[in-house]
């Protein structure tokens, strides 16, 4: 890490390298073919964060995680901030905030967003106890 800097990277993947396509598309809040319609679907791909570590590692870097998006929100104080919204906010925004903070932290199943998606940070390497990144998960 010569100019230092950080990269924060949130992202749904996979924590250890595996073999497969995930190459996918989105039109209309559906997945369809990726070839179906070119230049009219968003175009995505699984993150390898184990690949992603390595490589940063390999020129120096300090790699923090990846952990769960579920768990990195909370050990960054997403319900606290969740609650301080409740209190200003009307009986359905409270309902909203509610439901999206389940949506964004709840691990409970393999899609759900908390656990699908994964946080990873690359740091100079005597950046240590980076907040969200407590307990890493082995990649």
């Amino acid at each position: 890490m010569k100019y230092g800097g950080a990269l924060l990277a949130i992202d749904y993947g996979h924590t250890q390298t595996q073999l497969g396509e995930t190459l996918q598309a989105m039109k209309n809040h559906a997945f369809v073919d990726p070839l179906e319609s070119p230049g009219e679907a968003d175009l995505t791909a699984h993150v390898d964060f184990a690949a992603l570590g390595r490589a940063a590692r390999s020129t120096g870097a300090r790699v923090h995680g990846p952990v769960t998006q579920g768990a990195f929100l909370e050990r960054i104080g997403i319900e606290r901030r969740a609650e301080a919204l409740m209190k200003k906010a009307t009986v359905p925004q409270q309902v909203e905030i509610r439901s999206s903070l389940i949506r964004l932290t709840s691990q409970e199943r393999p899609t759900d967003m908390g656990r699908l998606f994964k946080a990873i940070a690359v740091t100079r390497p005597a950046v240590e106890g980076l907040p969200g990144f407590l307990e890493d998960i082995q990649a």
